[in-house]
């Protein structure tokens, strides 16, 4: 079975990214941003697109989500599928990584088997403050209205927060379920 490809964009937390989904047994390999489109087409099975510290240095990363392959987008991830698909993204009133209680709205696939309310560690230096049309909100805080979308018929979802630290509840949950999209995907 091919790998899920983590998108490294830069950010601190892409290795835990990689790590997690190794620690799950989940074949996985890490890119640069700056990998042709034609080469996550054939190589993988689904893509991460990880956090970073700005969507300037997103290298091709808007091009992955056009080549049909399920795509989870994590903070910058999300806010690249946002800008991609004519959503808007600014900076956000609470800034920086922190806990944030956030409400699940839609119990989708990529947040199947969650609570309706779970503790999260994200950063808001930049949110999503339009949904792209085509997109579901499935989840939402006190300080962000767009802490999870999806486009379940792209296979594309997006979250605020990150799953890979140890602060999030269950965070290696949303990593199970979006392996269990890309092989749903692939059969």
């Amino acid at each position: 079975m091919l790998p899920i490809y983590v998108v490294n964009n830069h950010g601190q937390f892409n290795h835990l990214i990689h790590r997690a989904l190794r620690d799950l047994d989940i074949d996985v390999s890490m890119v640069p941003n700056t990998t042709p489109p034609a080469d996550l087409a054939t190589g993988c099975r689904g893509i991460i697109l990880g956090g970073g510290p700005t969507i300037e240095r997103a290298g091709n990363c808007a091009h992955y989500l056009d080549l049909g392959i399920p795509v989870l987008g994590i903070c910058l991830g999300l806010h690249i599928i946002a800008q991609k698909f004519g959503g808007d993204v600014h900076p956000g009133k609470s800034g920086g990584y922190g806990s944030v209680d956030v409400e699940i709205l839609e119990h989708d696939e990529i947040l199947r088997g969650y609570p309706d309310h779970v503790p999260v560690w994200a950063s808001h230096a930049d949110e999503v403050r339009r949904i792209p049309d085509g997109f579901l909100r499935l989840a939402r805080s006190n300080i962000c209205e767009a802490e999870a979308i999806a486009c379940p018929e792209k296979l594309i979802y997006g979250l605020q927060w990150h799953p890979e630290v140890s602060h999030t509840f269950e965070g290696r949950r949303v990593f199970e379920n979006f392996d269990q999209i890309t092989k749903d995907h692939s059969a």
